[in-house]
């Protein structure tokens, strides 16, 4: 009896925002279903995406961009522009004649949809403020716990990019429908190695306090190497982050970063909150050798291919970044450990991914009950070996 091949849709609505690195994952998701001629329409919310952004979307042809001013479900006063996004995304799955939605947030899965929902749970309030302040969040936020928990309630299924996330949703949140695990990837032809300087790297929005640039500033000054930092400086409300002591690179374009990866030697992030961590790929992949946070998810990706610190040990980090600088081939050996992990996550593994879930998800469906399913976890998730 021959094998049955599920349908696959056509179209996608797929949210997204321009801040961080949902903005990077929905492209190269959207690149990766090319091949599986599925068109994909990208509603972003939140801060505009900048020229470079909307030039590198345009440059996709299975693409289209939509754009909507309505702050993000977790920033300061956003509940009317949450609902004001709300109908203005019914209107374009309507529009855009989506055959699935995906959400890469929670609290407009409760819409009325009648097409099968996919949402993606990146990070969330909750579990960063437990991870950063190490308490929980506070009442303030209670209305916001309300509206995610109803968000993943209504979806059909939930997907996470790390074991340690999902666990976070279920210990913040109630919800009973089928989730997936399934890492993000990245093309590993976008971030060639390059000849190695005696450079120090970090990237990520500057102005969050789960990336813990600032314990990595304030080692800077008695490292031998210098620090480069890349990432956005000014956060939503318009304050902006400076630091001492460190080369300051600003906002890049991704080739612009992809060069300075190429260059650097170690790439260092601290991290108390970091459910995936693209950046630390997208070095690795470069060929730095990685000083991370000790925390589950990195962990979890990472194995014994990076190096790892307490966020709260400036000692300690500064420690580690030393042994790597005064030993070029543990640093070298660090760094091809992580290499040949990175490798791993690519682009063809998370889509094949993502297309089973769109294939479940229309299947059950058509079938007349989205229903709960057991959770399925990426068969290539493990790559201890």
């Amino acid at each position: 009896m021959g094998s049955h091949v599920l349908p696959s849709p056509r179209r996608i609505l797929m949210t997204a925002d321009a801040v961080g690195g949902v903005w990077i994952y929905a492209l190269e998701l959207c690149r990766a279903l090319m091949p599986h001629g599925i068109e994909v329409t990208v509603a972003t919310m939140g801060p505009p995406p900048s020229d470079s952004q909307r030039a590198e979307a345009a440059r996709i042809p299975n693409l289209s961009l939509r754009e909507g001013p309505f702050r993000l479900e977790w920033m300061a006063d956003a509940w009317e522009d949450v609902h004001r996004a709300g109908d203005w995304l019914l209107d374009v799955a309507a529009e855009s004649g989506a055959d699935v939605i995906h959400l890469n947030g929670y609290v407009h899965a409760a819409l009325p949809w009648d097409r099968p929902l996919l949402v993606v749970g990146h990070s969330c309030v909750l579990s960063w403020w437990q991870a950063v302040k190490g308490q929980a969040a506070p009442s303030e936020w209670r209305r916001y716990r309300d509206a995610v928990e109803r968000g993943l309630e209504a979806a059909d299924m939930v997907v996470t990019p790390s074991d340690s996330m999902l666990l976070a949703l279920r210990r913040h949140y109630r919800f009973s429908c089928g989730a997936r695990v399934v890492p993000n990837g990245r093309d590993f032809h976008d971030f060639p190695p390059g000849a190695k300087s005696d450079l120090i790297l970090s990237a990520g929005r500057l102005w969050d306090e789960s990336k813990n640039v600032g314990r990595l500033v304030e080692i800077a000054p008695r490292l031998p190497w210098p620090v480069c930092i890349a990432g956005e400086s000014v956060d939503p409300t318009g304050a902006r982050v400076h630091f001492e002591s460190v080369r300051m690179l600003g906002r890049l374009t991704p080739g612009a970063l992809a060069r300075w990866y190429s260059n650097a030697s170690i790439y260092a992030l601290p991290a108390r909150y970091e459910p995936f961590g693209l950046s630390a790929l997208e070095a690795a992949l470069a060929g730095c050798a990685l000083v991370l946070g000790d925390i589950d998810s990195l962990r979890e990706i990472w194995g014994d291919a990076a190096l790892y610190v307490s966020p709260d040990d400036s000692a300690a980090l500064e420690a580690a970044i030393r042994a790597l600088i005064d030993a070029p081939e543990r640093r070298a050996a660090l760094a091809e450990r992580g290499r040949a992990r990175a490798l791993g996550f690519t682009p063809k593994r998370m889509v094949e991914g993502y297309v089973a879930a769109y294939r479940d998800l229309v299947a059950r469906r058509s079938r007349g009950h989205p229903g709960s399913q057991p959770l399925v976890r990426d068969p290539v998730h493990s790559l201890e070996g």
